[in-house]
């Protein structure tokens, strides 16, 4: 492809995807869709030529082949009449409409052949024409979904993920902290010693002070 054709195609596809209000890739497949749409509209058009072309040829081969029926019976009626000018005449003519209707005949089977090749040749173009647009819908689909994780990359850099999850880390940390204090008010205070000595320990020892003291 020569530069300035590429040069071209760029900038149609990119002011088509203005109009189409969709990203570079899209508007590429928009465009060769346009493109092919053209070459279709082209070839349709050649092949309608073609086939009036056809058309006209086979009316020429049928006019020469009448106009071979209608001096064969001119020849035929000269004869039965004994007019051997005319006969010779209509005689000239047939065989010489015969000559070109040959020729007539070989070119309507060439304008045959050309009408096949164009046929399958555009039936062709619309084949790969209607794949480009399936492929075109699928692509259009991964596209979008490419856009959409491309926005939900960008969304999570902008909220600054790994500053939240060291924010969500202290609150938790907050509420361990919370959580342990309202733990250890619900404690109650009990002493050391509380059921280390029993009544009949502590009246022992309360008689034998007494007895100490009635000593002294």
């Amino acid at each position: 492809m020569g530069i300035f054709k590429r040069l071209k195609r760029i900038t149609k596809a990119e002011l088509n995807g203005v109009l189409d209000g969709l990203e570079n890739p899209i508007a590429m497949l928009n465009e060769y869709s346009r493109e092919m749409e053209q070459e279709i509209d082209k070839g349709q058009q050649a092949l309608a030529r073609q086939i009036f072309t056809e058309k006209k040829q086979a009316a020429l081969i049928l006019n020469t082949t009448e106009l071979i029926d209608k001096r064969t019976r001119q020849a035929k009626l000269a004869i039965e009449k004994g007019d051997e000018a005319m006969a010779k005449l209509a005689v000239q003519e047939k065989l010489t409409h015969e000559k070109q209707l040959k020729l007539y005949e070989a070119q309507y089977e060439t304008l045959k052949e050309q009408t096949q090749t164009l046929t399958e040749k555009l039936n062709g173009l619309k084949d790969t024409y209607h794949e480009l647009l399936q492929k075109k819908v699928l692509l259009a689909s991964r596209a979008n979904v490419a856009q959409s994780m491309q926005e939900i990359q960008k969304a999570t850099v902008s909220f600054q993920t790994d500053t939240i999850a060291r924010g969500v880390a202290r609150a938790e940390e907050q509420i361990l902290l919370m959580e342990a204090k309202v733990q250890a008010g619900n404690v109650s205070y009990e002493p050391a010693f509380q059921n280390l000595v029993d009544d009949e320990e502590l009246l022992v020892e309360i008689e034998k002070l007494k007895a100490e003291k009635v000593t002294l």
